[in-house]
């Protein structure tokens, strides 16, 4: 258990940090409203909305817990030329992350998923994005724009939703440049390219990204060991909803253990995960601390 005055030297230090997120941002739009009857057209219920709520999402879900931390994050990704991409970007500008590598693409447009919500309940979810690999033009500016800046930063978290700024041909760039300048790298995958991520600080799968990626689990710890030495990647852990997480570092397996909470919408719980992680490890503390 970490001690409070350790708890608060290493809090201490988060406002120091300039942490690079490299993913795609998205636009995450709630309609709340109230059920009272069935539709006459198909056996679905009517919601009546009486409030819209756009939040950020994806990576740039990330980009906010980490300023709500403290630091000072800077997210590199792509939105539409759209009104979604507008009020996206406006969000960032509002929650005092930089926009400067946000990178607006004619034949894409702005990732929104919106979700129905009646009495605390998600209803419904709809998806509105492209999901193709990025074009080699695209991913060239993207990587062009951060190549003279990329050496101020900490910390660099790819966050990979498989919306196609992270691909085959951009993931062994972005390592490459981390590993030129020392900057340590943070991945939280997706079930494409899950191997792609070699040589990293920090891999965080949840368990059922894991598992799919294995196919056959025989034994957890076993495969999770094997799994690690085979991407090279200093820390593995992997995030188990309310059963915790389990880390895998210097041959040592850590079962983290962690308190169930009464919520009705869990999405960006992981985003939390490799934001705090992230901080609290270029901030000092050890693997276990940061977990």
């Amino acid at each position: 258990m970490i001690n409070q005055d350790r708890f608060n030297s290493i809090v201490n230090s988060f406002s120091d940090k300039n942490i690079l997120i490299v993913g795609d941002v998205m636009l995450d739009r709630y309609y709340f409203g109230n059920t009272e009857r069935m539709s006459p057209e198909a056996p679905v219920p009517v919601v009546d909305i009486d409030k819209v709520v756009d939040r950020l999402g994806g990576s740039s879900n990330v980009a906010l817990n980490l300023s709500t931390l403290g630091a000072n994050p800077t997210v590199c990704g792509s939105i539409g030329a759209d009104l979604e991409g507008e009020i996206l970007k406006e969000k960032l500008i509002e929650s005092k992350i930089s926009t400067d590598f946000v990178i607006t693409a004619s034949n894409r447009p702005t990732t929104v998923k919106s979700r129905i919500i009646s009495k605390d309940h998600q209803v419904v979810r709809m998806d509105r994005e492209v999901s193709h690999d990025f074009s080699k033009d695209l991913n060239n500016q993207i990587i062009s724009s951060l190549s003279d800046v990329i050496s101020g930063f900490d910390a660099i978290v790819l966050q990979d939703y498989n919306k196609g700024l992270l691909n085959e041909e951009s993931i062994p760039v972005f390592i490459e440049m981390s590993k030129n300048n020392n900057i340590p790298i943070y991945v939280d995958p997706k079930y494409k390219n899950f191997d792609l991520y070699r040589g990293v600080r920090l891999f965080k799968p949840n368990i059922s990204e894991f598992n799919n990626f294995l196919g056959e689990v025989k034994n957890f710890e076993e495969d999770a060991f094997l799994f690690s030495q085979q991407i090279n990647s200093e820390v593995l852990l992997i995030t188990k909803g309310a059963g915790g997480s389990s880390m895998f570092y210097e041959n040592e397996h850590y079962s983290i253990p962690t308190k169930a909470q009464n919520v009705h919408d869990v999405s960006g719980a992981g985003d939390t995960v490799i934001s705090t992680f992230c901080l609290s490890d270029i901030c000092g503390a050890s693997p276990q601390e940061s977990a």
